[in-house]
């Protein structure tokens, strides 16, 4: 009896001990996720500092000496384990522009930026290549605005993005005498002013300096105005919805009960009049199973909620969902295709309005109809 007790108790014991040890582990690796965490916070920022780069190689290299377990456990106020564990795609098919030699004649073609890496070079290197083809006797070179976009590329991929000020100080290094600007925005929103201002603290660095106009061309006044840019956008997207859908025209998606909804990011800018004006280009084209939503829900009519309403009013059962923007990024994939109950993919199916809900991720600047549009208006400008 007393062996069977001291028995009992050594495995008691023991037993004690491995979940002690087991505590001990588990506090030991949610510290090194912690502290990725930390410095993925630390170069989550909008300014870069004399401490970026360093910043980002240490991020990067305690984030590879984790494992899987504690990679896992990654968890800060923006830092997460897809910031370095998502696949995005390969990194070293985009090209970053970032070369010197350029010459006297430069066009930079500014973007917000995204960390998608096979959007990256389908959509915005899209539109970079055509404007190369475009101006062969140019040096076009890229820089993107968002400083939290160019960390985590730099950090996840090692691929080093000029910001706008680097860019600028290159063309100025290089002698560059005639800089042209081509935003790839979709309008004369917030981030083009922001742009603007950036550029025009380098003016008298150059003989010349010329912006070209967003994607859509002049806001307008009222929601009634449209352009030729707005029309040129519509039809495109529709069309490649269309054929990526596998119909044969607008008639006969609307004949199979098929709504489109193509989704842009939204603002509070003054500019957002430009996705109502985007509606009525979409009806004044008879694309009357087409929508115009936004992530931001500003205008109001695009917040999820209303197109979900409109589109159910109308009496279309399938949807399908793609962006309205010139990259399929972070919003593309998460905010509308994503599996999380707030995506708009989600919210469509949570209505019981539709039998089906499809999602096309592929951003605008892989359409070449849009492609030409930017080198159109870089035409207007350069001549």
């Amino acid at each position: 009896m007393k062996k069977k007790f001291a028995t009992i108790t050594l495995c008691v014991a023991l037993s004690l001990s491995m979940l002690a040890g087991c505590g001990s582990t588990s506090s030991k690796d949610q510290k090194a996720a912690d502290n990725v965490a930390k410095l993925i916070d630390a170069i989550y920022v909008q300014e870069r500092t004399e401490n970026t780069d360093a910043q980002c190689k240490e991020a990067k290299e305690a984030w590879d000496a984790l494992t899987d377990a504690q990679k896992a456990l990654v968890e800060g106020e923006e830092a997460d384990p897809d910031y370095f564990g998502r696949n995005t795609g390969d990194a070293s098919l985009d090209d970053s522009l970032n070369q010197d030699g350029i010459g006297e004649k430069e066009i930079l073609v500014v973007s917000f930026g995204t960390s998608f890496n096979d959007s990256r070079a389908k959509d915005i290197g899209g539109i970079e290549k055509a404007i190369a083809a475009a101006y062969p006797d140019w040096s076009v070179r890229r820089a993107f605005t968002a400083q939290i976009i160019i960390n985590h590329v730099q950090a996840r991929d090692n691929e080093i993005i000029d910001n706008m000020e680097q860019a600028l100080d290159r063309a100025v290094a290089n002698g560059v005498k005639t800089l042209v600007v081509q935003p790839t925005h979709l309008m004369h929103g917030a981030e083009y002013d922001e742009m603007k201002e950036a550029i025009e603290k380098y003016a008298d660095k150059f003989d010349s300096v010329s912006i070209s106009e967003p994607l859509l061309g002049a806001v307008g006044a009222s929601a009634s105005d449209v352009n030729e840019d707005k029309k040129i956008v519509s039809e495109a997207v529709t069309a490649q919805a269309l054929s990526d859908g596998g119909y044969a025209s607008i008639e006969a998606a609307k004949e199979a009960g098929v709504a489109f909804v193509f989704m842009g990011h939204g603002t509070s800018h003054s500019a957002k009049i430009s996705y109502s004006q985007m509606q009525n280009q979409m009806q004044a084209l008879g694309y009357d199973n087409v929508w115009i939503g936004t992530v931001e829900g500003e205008p109001e009519s695009t917040s999820c909620e209303s197109v979900i309403e409109a589109v159910a009013a109308a009496g279309y059962k399938k949807v399908i969902l793609r962006p309205l923007m010139v990259v399929a990024g972070d919003h593309a994939n998460n905010d509308m295709a994503g599996d999380d109950e707030d995506s708009w993919k989600s919210m469509f199916l949570a209505s019981k309005k539709f039998d089906s809900v499809e999602t096309q991720i592929s951003g605008l600047g892989s359409i070449s109809a849009v492609q030409q549009l930017y080198v159109k208006h870089l035409t207007e400008i350069i001549k």
